[in-house]
């Protein structure tokens, strides 16, 4: 089956049309029954794991000073007194205001406090350059300064904010989005290691300077914020083609998003889905692979990660996992470079934005990936090493951590354009000339891997991994 740009594109607006695609919610329901008919269709067998999850949302945010209302948006997964919390809370808090700018909370006297910060972006392009093996840059945009010093939404000052205040006493955190366009909606992350115990709002940079300026003559602010939490089933599908064997190829994204999703992660789940129909018609027309095909979405990225580790536990670490999972594709974010515009908002580039790919394959495999990124023309596309990021972070910053961190050698794609997270990731955000490149990139791979021993895939034999500790999430 010819995997095209028109046919990749409608699934992305198919998905972008269901959103939001919260767990839990009719968009999400909806978009794991639409990837589940697409797999079926394309002659995979197809089930859905369902794993318990956790559904946030806030009622009210609010934020006043000096008797006047700032526009506000709650920071997502804030107030909550621990990770299994259920229920709802409405949090009324008036307090003396102590402003640390960018500094860290541990140099100021936050008890009993409102903690006023500037959120930071603190990854750049430029950070994952000490990781860097190849990079396939033609015209060398990804090495320009303006492209070098761009940000992703990931890897910010929320988290330690978070936990200092609170051990410090504060009662409540609101964070300007300085260094961010002209929007509130940021949809932060769950931190999974890190519990946001104070309630917490964002204002845009022009209203952080007037809660300054009110603050100068009226030192203290009032935060309300109700919130509810409620336990819900997440919805991960599983395609699978069968091999004859039962090692298994996996190629995953995630089908769940919090705004429109248009880049995160539609994109990836219609990669997911295009690999999983060329690889049903070649089934269909007599191809038999050695290897089983595992083609997977799943749920939960943004409410704790739930069925990632429960997919880890039950199909890469249990001794009676019908699969031996000797290798994970991972595709996430096929998008443009976008940058802040006159008007304060988004405004596309018309270039790629630049990606990684972490890898812990062998280095024969390196090299072909190598040469398949440069034949396939996947530029502005950077191999990094994940093996350090595995035993020393714990992981790497993509869907695919919980496969890697528990022993499967991985080729995980992902870029992090700052829209990601914001209402602003809708289908003009999409890298349209890039989505068939990407496609015979990984359609390639799984190719490639099938002629080859299983066991050998990785930085180190199969036999060595398995003395490893695994699951440390």
């Amino acid at each position: 089956m010819e995997m095209t740009e028109d046919a990749i594109f409608a699934t992305i607006e198919d998905l972008v049309a269901m959103a939001p695609r919260a767990t839990g919610s009719p968009g999400g329901e909806a978009a794991a029954a639409y990837v589940q008919r697409r797999f079926d269709a394309a002659g995979l067998a197809a089930e859905v794991l369902e794993v318990p999850s956790f559904a946030w949302r806030a009622t009210t945010c609010t934020v006043r000073v000096a008797g006047e209302e700032s526009e506000c948006a709650p920071i997502l997964h804030s107030a909550l007194p621990s990770h299994d919390w259920t229920g709802t809370a409405d949090h009324r808090i008036e307090a003396p205001v102590v402003d640390i700018g960018t500094d860290r909370v541990r140099r100021h006297d936050v008890r009993g406090a409102i903690v006023l910060f500037d959120l930071t972006f603190d990854m750049t392009v430029a950070h994952s350059l000490p990781l860097t093996m190849y990079l396939h840059d033609p015209g060398r945009k990804v090495l320009r300064r303006d492209v070098l010093r761009g940000r992703n939404p990931y890897v910010t000052s929320l988290a330690r904010t978070m936990t200092d205040a609170a051990a410090g006493g504060a009662r409540a955190v609101i964070g300007v989005l300085r260094d961010y366009p002209d929007s509130r909606n940021y949809h932060n992350e769950y931190y999974r290691r890190t519990l946001f115990m104070l309630p917490g709002a964002w204002v845009t940079r022009a209203e952080g300077e007037r809660l300054r300026t009110l603050l100068t003559a009226s030192p203290s602010a009032a935060l309300s914020l109700s919130v509810e939490r409620e336990g819900v089933v997440s919805r991960t599908v599983i395609g699978v083609l069968p091999g004859r064997t039962n090692q298994a190829v996996m190629v995953q994204s995630h089908h769940d998003s919090i705004g429109p999703g248009a880049v995160e992660d539609a994109s990836g789940t219609a990669e997911v889905i295009a690999l999983a129909e060329r690889a049903g018609t070649e089934a269909a027309e007599g191809r038999v692979r050695e290897k089983s095909l595992l083609f997977v979405t799943f749920d939960t990225h943004f409410t704790g990660y739930q069925a990632h580790q429960e997919f880890a536990r039950r199909y890469v670490l249990s001794p009676d996992s019908p699969w031996n999972i000797v290798l994970n594709a991972t595709i996430e974010h096929i998008g443009l470079r976008a940058v802040e515009g006159a008007d304060g908002g988004f405004v596309n580039t018309g270039e790629t934005e630049p990606r990684g790919m972490f890898l812990n394959v062998n280095p024969a495999l390196t090299v072909r990936i190598a040469r398949k990124v440069r034949r396939h023309g996947l530029h502005g596309t950077s191999l990094m090493g994940a093996a350090a990021l595995e035993f020393f972070a714990g992981g790497i910053p993509t869907d695919a951590s919980f496969t890697l961190v528990s022993g499967v050698p991985t080729v995980s794609l992902i870029s992090g354009p700052l829209y990601l997270y914001d209402d602003a990731d809708t289908i003009e955000r999409i890298d349209r000339a890039q989505l068939v490149p990407v496609a015979r990139f990984f359609a390639d791979l799984l190719d490639d891997v099938d002629r080859r021993r299983g066991a050998t895939l990785g930085t180190m034999p199969a036999p060595l991994r398995r003395l490893l500790p695994r699951g440390r999430w």
